[in-house]
């Protein structure tokens, strides 16, 4: 590769990077509903053109805004796994820090769940940012346990309710440690 090709892939890949900063911005900022590709042309300082040159439209940016969300989520847990090295205690912590990340980032959040994304979880396609944030929640069980992955799978899918119900205030958040009390035993006493 010759030196302008290479600085023509580095200028291409920070442009990438730059609009998917743009878009998580400003969904921070006002919501996913403001996100378009006007708004980020403008934002950005380049042409619609040059948007549709990385991203095939809104639902493009927020499949590559979740993936950069799940390499977050994964180094979150991750850090909270090794905190607590304990079985019961790591999986009190990575609990705590899924809720806490959901909790801290709404935007981020609903691009990586609820929004409409041509990611693909649990098959091949998978990117490797999500299969990290599901194997960080996964290594809080025994690697020798054939059910690990089915155990993660159900405590994702229990915190993702918390998380979400608890963001449309449809329980309240001082319940939090008791439900997390619930799963666990509950968990633990599957295992």
């Amino acid at each position: 590769m010759s030196v302008i090709s290479e600085r023509r892939a580095r200028e291409r890949a920070h442009r990438h990077q730059l609009i998917i900063t743009a878009a998580r911005e400003l969904a921070e900022a006002e919501g996913w509903e403001a996100v378009t590709t006007r708004r980020l042309a403008e934002r950005v300082e380049y042409s619609q053109p040059v948007l549709y040159s990385h991203f095939n439209g809104k639902d493009a940016i927020v499949s590559a805004v979740a993936v950069d969300g799940f390499g977050e989520l994964a180094a979150h847990l991750s850090s909270a796994r090794q905190a607590a090295p304990e079985p019961g205690g790591a999986l009190r912590a990575v609990c705590r820090a899924y809720l806490a990340f959901a909790t801290e980032r709404p935007a981020l959040y609903q691009a990586m769940f609820m929004l409409p994304t041509d990611l693909k979880f649990a098959s091949a396609d998978t990117p490797p940012p999500l299969r990290a944030a599901f194997d960080a929640l996964a290594d809080c069980f025994p690697r020798g346990d054939e059910r690990r992955e089915l155990f993660a799978e159900v405590v994702w899918s229990a915190l993702h309710g918390m998380a979400v119900l608890s963001d449309s205030g449809r329980i309240p958040p001082e319940g939090q440690e008791e439900r997390l009390d619930i799963l666990i035993a509950g968990i633990a006493g599957a295992e």
